[in-house]
């Protein structure tokens, strides 16, 4: 079965990296493959008259908004099925029923959204969040990490990002190697100082049962006994990705976040967050977690901000398509 797409239509479809295509490929039945200005469908005649419902819609809030986000992608799949994804919820407001405990003070989720995010780490292996920023997909992360370190049931937190220069060069920043790429780190030092005592983080550093380190010392090594984050994961290549998964040993629990509108890799599309819902979705002991802009916690205005930027993509990628080459197939088949 085709599905024609009208000109400036498909690409806000598709989203970032095929996002939204690939979001809709693991709740459907049927495999979508895109092909020029088409979408195909391949499957069974129930699986694929559901496939074309959900197609139809992506395509009709597209032309309405301009755009479309994996939300809306989720809206549509809400509207249109009984059974929902599973995805953080709509629902702003969180259950209250999930705290953590961190030294001496107790944090839980501030939305739905991230009590689902929480939820799906306690219940499988490998997590991915997928959000904008100020979700608090980084500290939810080292939230629970330490509040299962502490409890012992790991024996160590390992945290590790790729440093990828975003419009500076590290060569120009003062200092040896250590000094250059602690600025990247620093977010995962402030959640850390956060939640526990700094002369206890301190002695944590020193026995090395708590790590902080650049993704390429993680080649070689595998981790066991360990809670791992994998912080800015748009920044990995697809070739970074399969290294840092294939690193988890006994008894091993990681956590992917990452941002899909904040690529500084070029090109964009070299990203390995992009492609692995395709690779890994439905696996079993993996799960992920798409954050929206009502999980933003931190000044109102960042919502806002956010969803202001959203618009500005949308009105340029007409733009851009008018001045593009052709495309060839995409999608499903990357």
């Amino acid at each position: 079965m085709e599905v024609p797409i009208e000109d400036g239509i498909l690409r806000p479809l598709l989203g970032p990296g095929d996002a939204n295509l690939h979001y809709a490929q693991r709740q459907l039945g049927s495999r979508l493959t895109v092909r020029r200005e088409k979408i195909l469908v391949r499957g069974s005649r129930p699986d694929n008259a559901h496939a074309l419902e959900i197609i139809r819609e992506m395509i009709e809030r597209t032309r309405r908004k301009g755009s479309l986000t994996t939300s809306d992608v989720d809206m549509i799949f809400r509207l249109t099925s009984t059974e929902a994804p599973r995805v953080a919820a709509e629902t702003s407001q969180p259950s209250g029923a999930l705290a953590f405990r961190a030294g001496d003070r107790t944090f839980g989720p501030r939305t739905a959204g991230q009590e689902a995010y929480c939820r799906a780490i306690l219940n499988h292996d490998l997590t991915f969040g997928i959000g904008p920023a100020g979700t608090g997909k980084t500290f939810l992360a080292v939230l629970v990490g330490v509040s299962q370190f502490l409890a012992g049931k790991y024996d160590r937190i390992i945290l590790t990002r790729p440093v990828v220069e975003a419009g500076e060069n590290l060569g120009f920043l003062p200092g040896d190697i250590n000094e250059k790429v602690d600025p990247y780190f620093r977010p995962l030092y402030d959640s850390l100082m956060k939640l526990l005592p700094s002369d206890r983080l301190r002695k944590f550093f020193d026995r090395s049962v708590i790590e902080i380190a650049p993704l390429a010392f993680m080649r070689g090594r595998t981790l066991e006994h360990a809670f791992v984050i994998l912080d800015e994961a748009q920044n990995t290549t697809m070739l970074q990705m399969k290294m840092f998964l294939t690193r988890l040993g006994d008894n091993a629990r990681a956590v992917i976040t990452g941002d899909i509108t904040q690529i500084d890799l070029q090109p964009p599309s070299s990203s390995g967050l992009l492609s692995i819902p395709e690779i890994l979705g439905g696996l079993d002991g993996v799960d992920f977690v798409y954050f929206t802009e009502s999980d933003v916690v931190r000044h109102p205005l960042v919502a806002r901000i956010i969803g202001a930027y959203e618009d500005y993509n949308s009105r340029h990628k007409e733009t851009d398509d008018q001045v593009e080459p052709e495309q060839t197939e995409t999608g499903g088949d990357d």
